[in-house]
């Protein structure tokens, strides 16, 4: 699958400037269909699939899902709404962690040659995948055991919620994704 990086990060508006708060102000409002102030992760998600419009973004379900909690998960502030709605002054984040970890999901894709929604060690280790994973990582001595330091729940499968955890710790970046300007 090819992305257009630029369609994904013209739709990801989460830039600290003025034009980017103002299209994030009309995405929100988009995607708050029933104006109640906050979204639940059902919103978000069809915002996704109707709102921002891009296939591929939509058929990461697990990156919009793990991108909802971690934002619920590292907030500050307690929400008014309680733990299962994302406010306002959340959605900056949302859409930045939804664009990374979209790109943590496509790199998951490119390893899962099985197709399972699942990393086996066989496909970690294979041939050609070292020098790939070092573009994204860095230095890896041992692809062994760095699958084993993934598989946090020893069940012999790395999991999308055990590889984003991993890329977040080694700053994982794919090496074809157009990065978005810097805020």
């Amino acid at each position: 699958m090819s992305v257009d990086w630029e369609e994904v990060n013209t739709k990801l508006p989460f830039a600290r400037t003025k034009e980017d708060f103002a299209k994030r102000k009309e995405l929100w409002d988009a995607i708050d269909v029933n104006g109640n102030g906050f979204l639940s992760l059902a919103e978000v998600t069809k915002g996704v699939r109707d709102v921002l419009a891009v296939d591929e973004l939509f058929d990461a379900i697990p990156a919009i899902n793990r991108s909802f909690h971690h934002c619920k998960n590292i907030s500050t502030n307690p929400s008014e709404h309680g733990p299962d709605f994302i406010e306002f002054r959340e959605f900056r984040l949302l859409l930045q962690t939804l664009r990374q970890f979209f790109e943590y999901y496509q790199a998951f894709d490119r390893i899962d040659t099985g197709d399972d929604d699942r990393i086996s060690k066989e496909e970690f280790t294979s041939d050609g995948l070292k020098a790939a994973m070092e573009k994204w990582v860095g230095p890896v001595e041992d692809m062994e055991g760095e699958f084993d330091s993934i598989d946090t729940n020893e069940g012999g499968q790395i999991l999308f919620n055990e590889f984003i955890d991993w890329a977040l710790a080694r700053d994982l970046d794919i090496e074809d994704d157009i990065e978005p300007e810097e805020d």
